[in-house]
């Protein structure tokens, strides 16, 4: 049995699931559900643990020249103390372009099937063990951690799979061609080859380095592109983990491991701008902040540069049928991982005469207060504060922080001063509550552009045609991957949903209830619209896939009587 008819079943389920959209997922939405979760969950940890017991981090790459690392756990706020080979860069894009001939002549499906495997590997092997490597570098929960950069980062995974099957399939391998020109008739034997673009840089982010990076790395690969795969220097580990899982899984299949390397660096020395523009680079696939994700975009060619950086999300509260359900729902996903996401919502627009609701006009400086309350509520408790908020993954935020709320003393109402909470199981834990600013349009270079962490702004407009214009140019400008509005009108959830569509930002309309505004599903939600200045490609759609490989084809005579070459 091949590795593909091995996970055959799973791939066409998602091949399904992203025909029709509907929620479907092969893996366990939370950590106690996982198959023999009591084991798994100590041998994750176990794994982690020895990785810094034994600190290094052993990887058999070519090119190693140093051993760095300076990860520091915003949880411990102590070094983790795991150094990691640095290789040569001219040396890891040589054995890149090596390794690539035979993976680019094996047929798609084959690279697909081994592709399938690893992510089979990181998901039995390693899930737990990534888990804890994301919580003590980028900071999340224990269940942010397992879920949206575990399970759910496999599914997009699997989704990127399914797109570049999609791509590879609709060209024709062969065709036999004729036509008449004059007297004569013609017959052409036409060979069609996927030919793949060329050796793949992978950049993943600090908050969130798994989401992007499986997904785009499966991309890459599943198109005969070999990846060199470059972690932000302070989540290298889950990075690490997950180059080695392919390596392993790429050699026992038969291939060069080199498909597949790690590309490290440190804050003072930063090699991104070196690898963009070394001569081999065909393939760039950025996630981080806007400043470079622009960077990238304007100087990776000749290479092919996916970007997703990040916006100033916004929110539109014009009227609601049940306003404390939408305020409950707006506090907990400005809560979420402390606002660390790039989906989290950070502007919120309102009419300054107020919000309309079945019992009446709700003033705008209350709507602000219960707000306020409702994410208080939230933050309060330690032990919910620590499911919720986790911690903050950078001491930059926390500084930002504190200059924000001292310009919004000056400038406009503080609704919530952040303060550091106790973390009930790591008691130095780097936390803070959410910062709530109350400001007017007169504010805007506060707030239009993305401030990153727990920081949100209740903005007074003129009027809910003046809220969603301010909200909507936010998009246009700055850029935004997610939008929210409450309304009860369906006229201006109408022209709502025109403007945010041509501003190019994903729309989510009076959601109230369990789920997170900014849950983004697998095979069902398009993450990022590639229409505004948040990014300039979709997760996933074939768009993210088609480049990534070109199409060169070869033609001959044959005769009509025997279909052979004369």
């Amino acid at each position: 049995m091949t590795l593909f008819e091995k996970h055959q079943a799973r791939f066409e389920q998602a091949q399904q699931a992203c025909a029709t959209r509907h929620c479907w997922s092969p893996y366990p939405e939370m950590p106690d559900k996982y198959p023999e979760a009591a084991h798994a969950k100590s041998m994750g940890l176990a794994a982690f643990e020895q990785h810094l017991k034994n600190g290094r981090f052993e990887l058999d790459q070519p090119g190693i020249r140093n051993w760095i690392g300076e990860e520091i756990s915003p949880y411990t706020q102590k070094a983790l103390g795991v150094v990691y080979p640095q290789s040569d860069i001219n040396t890891l894009f040589d054995v890149a372009e090596k390794a690539m001939d035979s993976w680019a002549q094996a047929p798609y499906t084959q690279r697909i099937g081994v592709l399938m495997e690893v992510l089979e590997v990181l998901y039995r092997d390693h899930l737990f063990e990534v888990l804890h490597a994301v919580m003590h570098t980028a900071g999340q929960s224990y269940n942010m951690a397992y879920a949206g950069s575990g399970v759910n980062a496999l599914d997009r995974s699997i989704e990127a799979l399914v797109y570049a099957e999609q791509a590879m399939r609709s060209v024709a391998p062969s065709a036999h061609w004729s036509r008449r020109f004059g007297s004569s008739e013609i017959h052409l034997q036409k060979t069609y080859r996927l030919v793949p673009r060329g050796t793949a840089v992978c950049f993943s982010c600090a908050s969130f380095p798994t989401w992007n990076a499986w997904p785009s790395m499966m991309a890459s690969l599943a198109t005969g592109n070999p990846v060199i795969l470059k972690p932000h220097p302070a989540t290298v580990l889950p990075m690490a983990i997950t180059v080695k899982a392919f390596r392993q899984v790429l050699q026992a299949a038969g291939f060069d491991p080199n498909l597949v390397t790690l590309a490290i660096d440190t804050t003072s020395e930063p090699i991104g701008k070196v690898l963009i523009k070394h001569p081999k680079t065909a393939i760039v696939d950025f996630t981080g902040s806007v400043r470079f994700g622009q960077w990238v975009e304007q100087n990776a060619h000749p290479a092919l540069a996916f970007t997703e950086t990040a916006g100033c999300n916004t929110v539109v509260l014009e009227s609601a049928q049940d306003l404390d359900a939408a305020l409950r729902n707006l506090a907990t996903t400005m809560c979420l991982f402390s606002a660390q996401m790039c989906t989290s919502p950070q502007n919120i627009y309102i009419p300054k005469s107020g919000v309309n609701t079945p019992q009446g006009t709700v003033p705008f400086t209350e709507v602000a207060q219960r707000l306020a309350t409702a994410v208080q509520a939230l933050t309060s408790d330690p032990k919910k504060a620590s499911m919720i908020l986790a911690t903050i993954q950078s001491p930059q935020t926390l500084a930002l922080l504190q200059d924000l709320q001292a310009q919004g003393q000056q400038r406009g109402q503080v609704l919530l001063s952040p303060q550091p909470y106790t973390h009930p199981e790591f008691p130095d834990a780097r936390t803070s509550t959410p910062l709530m600013l109350q400001v007017t349009t007169q504010e805007r270079d506060l707030y239009a552009e993305e401030r990153f962490g727990p920081i949100s702004f209740v903005i007074a407009c003129e009027d809910a045609q003046d809220a969603l214009k301010q909200a909507t140019q936010d998009a246009r400008s700055q850029g935004g991957l997610t939008a929210f509005l409450y309304s009860m009108r369906e006229d201006f959830i109408a022209q709502a949903e025109a403007a945010y569509a041509r501003a190019g930002a994903q729309l989510t309309i009076n959601l109230v209830g369990a789920m997170p505004l900014n849950f983004a599903a697998a095979y069902s939600d398009y993450h990022v619209t590639g229409l505004n200045p948040a990014g300039n490609a979709t997760l996933t759609n074939l768009a993210f896939v088609a480049g990534r490989f070109g199409i060169v084809q070869s033609r001959r005579p044959v005769t009509p009587e025997s279909g052979s070459t004369p």
